[in-house]
């Protein structure tokens, strides 16, 4: 049975470590969405960082972008189609909580208008300088975005729109300490855990052991990349058995663990493949080998024939 449904994380999955999509890639989604399958690609970026490189996909406008780790649903035409958002005072209590690692905390806001694209505040940071020297492409990449403000919590006061995310991010030693400091709070749910009766606020993490940097995504709880597939998959009927799902960091966990069929990029974390491995999940291709057509071209072997 062929999937209905390919879930694909964009960054060390179907992007190549130049951030591009190679030709064969793009072949792949071609061939896909002409057997009768829906490209759903689920990515921690947002809905307009995610279009930069998806505006030349040739995928159908209609298809769906699960963005910033499953807050957002957007349609590549960008018609919203769920958003989740977490309370302002959850916020700001998080803020006041995180006192030593304010000088990496991004809040992210969904700002997007009717072509896709943001305005400065989309993201707000208090401290630039850490930012720059643990993650310079992306704040380079999203400077026409960010908002520099003294105290963060002048984006969180009553009658403003609240934000769908929060993140630090750094060293993998010293997210791990951030990451033990949220959890001291009882209404923060760990990476991969069920969520805490009462909790506000879910965690997840992507690691890039080469570049010793870990990301911390502070998310409104429940929300995932398999929480927001599992309602994609409901608004267009489709089974979570018909769902292949494809990617290569911790915050694509429970995708893979939802979807029917699996597939993990051999540049994912070694202690992925060993989850991987007991999961009997596939493995492919790095993402620069073209990992991403070697498992849809699986998928779809007989339609080649």
């Amino acid at each position: 049975m062929h999937p209905r449904l390919i879930a694909i994380d964009l960054d060390g999955t179907l992007l190549h470590s130049e951030g591009h999509i190679s030709a064969r890639n793009l072949a792949a989604l071609q061939l896909a969405e002409s057997s009768g399958a829906e490209i759903v690609i689920a990515t921690g970026r947002r809905h307009a960082y995610a279009m930069r490189v998806l505006r030349e996909s040739g995928l159908r406008p209609d298809s769906a972008l699960i963005s910033s780790n499953g807050t957002v649903i957007r349609t590549l035409g960008a018609e919203l189609l769920h958003c989740s958002h977490m309370p302002l005072e959850t916020a700001r209590m998080l803020c006041a909580h995180m006192e030593g690692f304010r000088n990496t905390l991004v809040l992210t806001f969904d700002d997007v208008d009717s072509t896709g694209e943001e305005r400065r505040g989309a993201l707000v940071c208090e401290h630039l300088d850490d930012l720059h020297t643990n993650i310079s492409r992306w704040m380079q990449a999203n400077e026409p975005y960010i908002q520099h403000v003294a105290r963060i919590e002048d984006r969180l006061q009553p009658g403003q729109p609240p934000p769908i995310q929060m993140m630090v991010c750094g060293p993998i030693a010293r997210m791990s300490e951030a990451e033990a400091r949220l959890l001291e709070h009882p209404k923060v749910t760990a990476v991969g855990a069920p969520p805490r009766p009462g909790a506000e606020i879910t965690l997840h993490r992507t690691i890039y052991p080469d570049r010793d940097l870990s990301i911390v995504d502070i998310l409104p709880a429940g929300c995932s990349k398999a929480s927001a597939l599992l309602l994609l998959a409901e608004l267009r009927g489709v089974a979570l058995t018909e769902i292949l799902a494809i990617g290569d960091n911790w915050n694509d966990v429970p995708m893979l663990r939802l979807a029917g069929r699996s597939v993990l990029m051999s540049n994912a974390p070694n202690e992925l493949k060993t989850l991987a491995a007991n999961s009997r999940w596939q493995i492919a291709p790095s993402h620069d080998e073209d990992g991403v057509a070697v498992a849809i071209e699986a998928a779809f072997a007989p339609v080649l024939q």
